[in-house]
């Protein structure tokens, strides 16, 4: 699983078998959500037990940190 970076104790990363649309897992110590990612938007997809406040928290990392986890996604896949 490659990670892309742990923050306020949420893991950021992908499967290594992933499919398109690029998108994003997050994981807490309450559960895992996934986030669809674009150059120009952060949709969450799924979740399975993050509370709320911190979905919020992961969606502005991801805000933050579109730039790094698309060229992490495209480093990764794009090479294969």
């Amino acid at each position: 699983m490659p990670e892309i970076f742990r923050i306020f104790g949420m893991r950021f990363f992908f499967y290594s078998h992933e499919h398109e649309p690029m998108h994003v897992h997050v994981e807490n110590a309450d559960g895992e959500a996934k986030f669809e990612i674009s150059s120009t938007y952060v949709l969450l997809i799924e979740n399975y037990g993050i509370k709320p406040k911190d979905l919020k928290l992961a969606e502005k990392i991801l805000e933050e940190n579109k730039d790094l986890a698309i060229y992490e996604w495209n480093k990764y896949f794009k090479n294969r």
